[in-house]
């Protein structure tokens, strides 16, 4: 985790509390190109035309058989042609780039003139925001004919207020043809998944990621490029590719959405501490109670306990570190146990801009990592504060309950 260089944050998904004055920072915009020479042109064309002019041009190919040509003053680099590899090449683009906010394109997207001024204002004034652009579409080498946008994008942007009212599930909508950061965050949480090498997932990923680290989620209505031809889902697309992407991004995200819902793969979005004080029997029951409800989670245990637990790979060690993939943490201090409705309504619970809460008087405390960690990186508790303490419909640990009865049913759970 390193300190923000500039600008400020804001509690939850607050973007709208932005700053209006905030100075201006160095641009650079980064075209992902393959095979593109015409619609390249076009991009940048248009982006000499920006009301607010990017200081520096960067074209990354992905291996196309001649070199582009790109005009005085446009950086160009290229990888190998090795496959369908846009998130390694936006990498490429952004390494050899040097300004402090990063504008993505990709080369058959191109920019109306005030798209550079409009994405870039938010992360100059929070460098933790990650900005989708309006992409819409023509047939912009043909008819010029405008073609449809794609329903359910616009659904989503306007049922959450252009992501104002976002939550984990707003990965889903952040486009990477379209998308602007602060270089400082792009770093921070490490760019592009290289490992995605088919069309599609890659940016949904960097978005949960870049959420599950503390980032705020914003849609800039009014930066608009056109993408020339349809979206993805008006084009015919191989079912195997498609379901490529969709596992692909099922296995890196832990958001409702987008992650398995019952099979034990992925990374675990809930991490859960018992405390070693627990009886041995309270502890049993508490973590397969826990673990009937979540099965994908994760629960840290001392040397005592893990022995107790036996071989689940789902059981750690307690001085291992948080799972940087988790988005919660629940402190366990003293036995709880219940079905599954009441571990996921206490869970859910979790208020979007509360760091954390008490439960069942003291019992455990519930934790939104994501704002605890923006609070640390600011070092601004009142980014993450504590909130009301809550109630939960599950059962505190009583002595009267074995694990015969929790496993046979009749201890109430």
């Amino acid at each position: 985790m390193t300190t923000p260089p500039f600008g400020t944050s804001v509690v939850g998904n607050r973007w709208d509390l932005a700053p209006t004055d905030a100075p201006r920072r160095t641009v650079s915009v980064v075209v992902a190109h393959f095979e593109q020479q015409a619609q390249l042109d076009r991009t940048l064309a248009a982006l000499r035309r920006q009301t607010r002019a990017p200081d520096e041009v960067v074209v990354a190919d992905d291996g196309s058989r001649h070199a582009p040509v790109v005009p005085d003053g446009v950086r160009l680099v290229r990888q190998e042609d090795d496959g369908f590899r846009v998130a390694a090449v936006r990498n490429l683009g952004v390494a050899a780039s040097t300004g402090d906010v990063l504008v993505l394109l990709d080369a058959d997207t191109t920019p109306e003139p005030e798209l550079v001024e409009r994405i870039v204002a938010l992360p100059e004034a929070l460098p933790e925001a990650l900005v989708v652009g309006r992409r819409r579409h023509a047939d912009l080498s043909g008819t010029g004919e405008e073609l449809p946008e794609p329903e359910w994008l616009r659904t989503a942007y306007a049922e959450t207020r252009n992501l104002l009212d976002v939550d984990a599930t707003g990965h889903r909508f952040l486009i990477g043809a379209v998308l602007a950061c602060s270089r400082w965050w792009y770093d921070e949480v490490g760019g592009f998944d290289e490992t995605f090498r088919a069309y599609g997932g890659e940016d949904w990923e960097l978005a949960h990621r870049s959420w599950t680290a503390g980032g705020l989620l914003a849609h800039r209505a009014d930066a608009v490029a056109w993408h020339d031809g349809p979206d993805a889902g008006g084009r015919d697309r191989n079912p195997a590719a498609r379901l490529d992407e969709t596992v692909a991004v099922a296995d890196r995200t832990s958001a409702a959405g987008t992650t398995w819902r019952g099979l034990r793969r992925g990374p675990a979005e809930l991490v859960a501490t018992l405390a070693p004080t627990m009886a041995p029997t309270e502890m049993l029951v508490t973590l397969d109670s826990l673990l009937a409800a979540f099965p994908c989670a994760v629960v840290r245990l001392g040397e005592q306990h893990r022995a107790l637990a036996g071989s689940d790979p789902r059981v750690l060690r307690s001085e291992e570190p948080t799972p940087t993939t988790a988005r919660t943490h629940l402190t366990v201090r003293h036995g709880l146990y219940g079905d599954q409705r009441a571990w996921t309504r206490l869970v859910a619970s979790l208020d979007g801009e509360v760091g954390s809460h008490e439960v069942a008087d003291g019992a455990a405390v519930l934790e939104d990592l994501r704002l605890l960690r923006r609070a640390a990186r600011w070092d601004r508790p009142e980014l993450a504060p504590v909130g009301r303490p809550l109630d939960t419909d599950l059962l505190a640990w009583n002595d009267d309950v074995t694990l015969e009865s929790w496993l046979g049913g009749w201890s109430g759970g």
